[in-house]
């Protein structure tokens, strides 16, 4: 299902914006994750990038999922002038993800969840491939009015998105980044 705010390929460029940067940086996410060498991680929605090509840096394979064929193929563009060969693109919705089970030891999603029609289902098939014990980081605009990310009806607030993974058989902390962005790492509970 295509959504009307989703990020638009021809205006991915965006999501490079130094501005960005101030809010959090790649390397943040991978402390989040606590990245070890050599683990499978998935990042979901990972459009053309801006989180992929570092996670690359400590794992052994990172599944680059997004619905956009064309986001991906900015990914792939990117990942090939620096040479790196350690993603598997997978073009896939969110709510019936294409990797099989207990896959990846972490996951990454961020800034998508606002755009699922389905979250429930979306955290399901996280669990799924997530291998028993594993932990997704999920970031997030808080429900605040900002200059940057959607609009505030859109945005998932901290509290409600933590209440819906703890029903869906996660463990998760909730921590506030800063005033405009939330991060919930979260334990895969029930195997």
């Amino acid at each position: 299902m295509i959504l009307s705010h989703r990020t638009d390929p021809n205006r991915a460029y965006r999501l490079f914006d130094p501005k960005r940067k101030k809010l959090i940086t790649p390397n943040k996410a991978l402390e989040l994750l606590e990245l070890e060498e050599f683990e499978n991680v998935a990042d979901l929605g990972a459009g053309n990038g801006y989180f992929t090509l570092s996670l690359t840096k400590k794992s052994k394979m990172v599944y680059a999922v997004d619905i956009e064929p064309r986001m991906l193929k900015l990914l792939m563009e990117r990942a090939e002038k620096e040479n790196i060969s350690n993603i598997r693109y997978v073009e896939s919705n969110l709510e019936d993800i294409k990797l099989e089970k207990n896959i990846v030891d972490k996951a990454l999603i961020a800034f998508v969840i606002h755009e699922v029609p389905d979250i429930k289902a979306a955290l399901g098939e996280i669990r799924r491939i997530i291998k028993p014990g594993g932990m997704f980081v999920l970031l997030e605009w808080e429900a605040v009015e900002s200059e940057i990310g959607p609009s505030i009806e859109q945005k998932v607030p901290s509290i409600t998105m933590k209440k819906l993974l703890e029903q869906n058989g996660f463990h998760p902390k909730l921590v506030h980044l800063n005033q405009s962005i939330y991060a919930i790492i979260a334990k895969n509970i029930k195997f």
